[in-house]
C-alpha cells in the first residue's frame, strides 16, 4: 500500500495526521519532550516530522500513536476489525472439513491466493542501498537517533526491525529490540531471555560462531507493526505483512551478510554478533512501563555497513508513562490478534481488553462464555501460558455481555467479587521488564473470577468510612474510590512495615473489599493513573494479602534490598528540568499551535532520588 515512508508521511499530511516542525530542533531530549507532550493528547494528538535535526535526515514520530493512523499504518481505514474479520475468515476456510475430492479442489485458490502473500527475492539493489557506507565511513553519528529521557545510558534507537536466522532451520525472525549507541559502529543488543533473537543467539553460541545481524528502519509502516506481532515461533513476519498488504514483501540481499531484507527500507544497518564476546552493560532506559529499566548486561552489535535511501527518513518512538504510541499499537494487536486466541486456544474468550494502564503485560480483562464452575480459572490458566500472554500478572474474567472497556462496568462487577472465593494465584515468568518481582522475569499472578458476581449491588458504608481517622500512622486515607469500587486508598511512607489485619480489622465496614497502600505523591494522580502506578508497583505473590473477606494490596514503591524486595527499583520516567523550560521557551517556534503543558510536571513528584535507580 505504501511505497515507502514517505508515501505513508504524504497519506498522513492528506488526512490531515501530521504536523511538521521545520526549526532545528535536537534529537537528544527535546524531540522526546516535544513528542510526549502531542502523544498525550486526548486521542493521541498528531504524527510529528521533525525537518531540521541537525543531521541530513528528518525524524518521524508518533506516527502511530492514534487509532485512525494505526488503522492506516495496516491498511484498515474501515476499522481494524476488519482485518480481525479477514483473519477469522481465514480460519474457518482453513480448517472446514474436506469430504471429498470437489471439496479440496475448492482449496486451491485459497492456498494460490497465500502463495501471494509470501515475501519475494528481488534481483539487484533496492531503494534502501542507494547510499552506502562501509568500513571506516561507518558512523552512527549520521543518523539523527533520539537520547530520550534524563537518566538513559545514551541514544537509543527505539524502533529497529532486528533480523536474525535460525542456524540450524534458517528460519527468519524479525523482532523489535533497542540498540543503546556505543560508539560509531557498535550497539547493544537487548535480546530479553524469553525472545525469538536471544534464542537465535544461544544457538550461534553453541555453534562457535558469529551471528549475522541485520536491522532496518522504515519502509512501509507495516514491517514496523509485524515485528511487533506476537506470532508464533518459525512464522515468518513478512508473511503477516504479506498477509495485511495483500501483497509479497520483496526483499534484497544485504551488502555485507547473507541475510535479507525490505527493499524499500529507509536504513539498514548490517553486522554481527560474536557470541564468544564478553555482553557489554547497557542502559538505563526509560521503558515503556513507565519506570527505568536499569543497567544489565546484553550482547553487541557491530556494524560493517550502513545504508540507506537518498530520502531516507529516521523513524522512531518514544516510551514511558502511559499512554504513549505503543498503546495503539498494543490495541491493534489486541484487536487481530483475538480471533487466533478464540481459534486455537480458547474458543470460550469472547473479548479482550489490555488497558492502556496495564502498559500491556500488567492487566488484561477478558470477557468470556462461562457454560460450567471453575471455567474463567481454567482460561486464566491457558492465557497465562500461551505465547506473550505469560507475562501477564493481574487478570479479570468477566461475563461476555460485559461492556469491558466501560470502567463503570468493571467497577460494578469488582464490587461483587467474592474474597478469597473468586481469587487464583500462581505463580509463573513475567516480564523481564516487571520491576516489582524479587526474583527476575519470575513473581506471582492474580486471576480475578468476575463472572459469578451476585446481581444484587454492593454498597459501602460510606458514613462509618468518613468516622475513621484521616489519618494513621503518618498515612492519609483517601475515599474517593469507595463507592464505585469498593475500594480504600491509604498513602504512606515507602519502606514502612505495614500490618495488613490491622489495616483490614480498621476498615471491616459494610461493603469495602479492597485496601490498597501506595506512596503518598500518588493524590493528584487519575483514576487510570492510580491503576499504572499500582499495577506497576505490585507483586501479586509477595503484595497481595488476603484478610478475611478483604483483599489488601501493598503498591507502594519498594525500598530495595529490604528482605523478599527486589535488589534494585527504578524510578519513574520524567523530563528534567532544562528540556521542559527549553521546549516552554520554543514553544511558539515549533508551530504546534496552542501551548502544550509538559506531562513530567504532573509527575515530578513521583520521583524518589535522583537517577535512574533509587538509591
Amino acid at each position: 500500500m505504501y511505497k515507502s515512508l514517505r508515501a505513508y508521511i504524504e497519506a498522513l499530511e492528506a488526512a490531515g495526521e501530521l504536523q511538521r516542525v521545520s526549526v532545528r530542533v535536537d534529537p537528544e531530549k527535546e524531540i522526546a519532550e516535544i513528542t510526549d507532550r502531542v502523544a498525550k493528547l486526548p486521542g493521541g494528538g498528531k504524527a510529528l516530522l521533525f525537518e531540521n535535526t541537525g543531521t541530513g535526515f528528518p525524524v518521524l514520530t508518533n506516527m502511530m500513536g492514534s487509532d485512525r493512523r494505526i488503522a492506516m499504518a495496516l491498511g484498515a481505514e474501515g476499522g481494524l476489525e476488519s482485518i480481525a474479520a479477514r483473519i477469522g475468515s481465514l480460519l474457518k476456510e482453513l480448517t472446514a472439513p474436506r469430504v471429498g475430492i470437489a471439496d479440496k479442489w475448492k482449496m486451491l485458490p485459497l492456498l494460490g491466493e497465500m502463495g501471494r502473500w509470501m515475501p519475494r527475492v528481488k534481483r539487484g539493489r533496492g531503494a534502501c542501498q542507494q547510499l552506502v557506507w562501509t568500513g571506516k565511513e561507518v558512523d552512527l553519528g549520521r543518523l539523527p537517533i533520539l537520547k530520550c529521557w534524563p537518566w538513559d545510558g545514551g541514544r537509543f534507537v527505539t524502533l529497529p526491525l532486528v533480523h536474525t536466522v535460525d542456524p540450524q532451520t534458517g528460519t527468519r525472525n524479525v523482532g523489535m529490540y533497542r540498540m543503546q549507541v556505543m560508539g560509531p559502529a557498535r550497539t547493544g543488543m537487548h535480546w530479553h531471555r524469553h525472545k525469538t533473537g536471544a534464542r537465535h543467539y544461544d544457538a550461534y553460541r553453541n555453534l562457535d560462531k558469529k551471528m549475522p545481524v541485520t536491522v532496518c528502519l522504515g519502509g512501509d509502516p507495516v514491517y514496523t507493526y509485524a515485528a511487533t506481532a506476537p506470532l508464533p515461533d518459525n512464522v515468518d513476519e513478512y508473511l503477516l505483512a504479506g498477509f495485511l498488504r495483500e501483497r509479497p514483501v520483496e526483499l534484497v540481499k544485504c551488502l555485507t551478510n547473507e541475510l535479507y531484507v525490505p527493499a524499500d527500507c529507509d536504513f539498514v544497518l548490517e553486522g554481527y554478533v560474536d557470541p564468544r564476546e564478553e555482553k557489554t552493560v547497557e542502559g538505563p532506559f526509560g521503558d515503556h512501563t513507565g519506570f527505568y529499566s536499569l543497567e544489565d548486561l546484553y550482547p553487541v552489535f557491530h556494524i560493517t555497513a550502513i545504508t540507506c535511501r537518498r530520502d531516507a527518513v529516521y523513524p522512531a518512538t518514544i516510551v514511558g508513562i502511559p499512554p504513549q504510541e505503543d498503546a495503539y499499537i498494543a490495541k491493534a494487536t489486541e484487536r487481530i490478534f483475538l480471533e487466533p486466541i478464540r481459534f486455537a486456544l480458547q474458543p470460550e474468550v469472547t473479548d479482550l481488553y489490555l488497558p492502556d494502564a496495564g502498559v500491556a503485560h500488567n492487566l488484561a480483562v477478558v470477557a468470556i462464555r462461562s457454560d460450567y464452575p471453575g471455567q474463567a480459572f481454567k482460561t486464566a490458566g491457558a492465557l497465562w501460558g500461551a505465547g506473550q500472554m505469560m507475562f501477564n500478572k493481574l487478570m479479570v474474567i468477566v461475563p461476555e455481555k460485559t461492556r469491558i472497556h466501560d470502567l463503570h462496568a468493571l467497577a460494578k462487577l469488582l464490587r461483587g467479587v467474592r474474597i478469597p472465593d473468586d481469587l487464583m494465584r500462581a505463580r509463573g515468568p513475567l516480564d523481564v521488564l516487571d520491576h516489582a518481582t524479587a526474583t527476575p522475569a519470575f513473581g506471582g499472578k492474580l486471576a480475578i473470577d468476575a463472572t459469578n458476581v451476585s446481581g444484587e449491588d454492593v454498597v459501602v458504608d460510606l458514613e462509618s468510612i468518613s468516622q475513621i481517622d484521616p489519618e494513621i500512622d503518618g498515612a492519609a486515607v483517601d475515599s474517593r474510590y469507595a463507592a464505585d469500587w469498593a475500594a480504600v486508598i491509604i498513602r504512606c511512607p515507602i519502606g514502612r512495615v505495614v500490618d495488613a489485619s490491622l489495616l483490614a480489622k480498621r476498615y471491616a465496614v459494610s461493603g469495602v473489599k479492597y485496601i490498597v497502600l501506595t506512596d503518598p505523591a500518588t493524590e493528584l494522580l487519575s483514576p487510570e493513573e492510580l491503576l499504572w502506578f499500582a499495577a506497576g508497583n505490585c507483586d501479586p505473590g509477595r503484595d497481595v494479602v488476603v484478610v478475611g473477606r478483604q483483599l489488601v494490596i501493598d503498591a507502594r514503591s519498594k525500598r530495595p534490598g529490604m528482605a523478599g524486595m527486589p535488589v534494585r527499583w527504578p524510578n519513574v520516567v520524567v523530563s528534567d528540568l532544562p528540556s521542559i523550560q527549553l521546549v516552554d521557551t520554543r514553544w511558539n517556534e515549533y508551530g504546534l499551535g496552542e501551548y502544550i503543558e509538559s506531562p513530567s510536571v504532573r509527575y515530578g513528584n513521583l520521583v524518589i532520588s535522583e537517577g535512574a535507580e533509587v538509591k
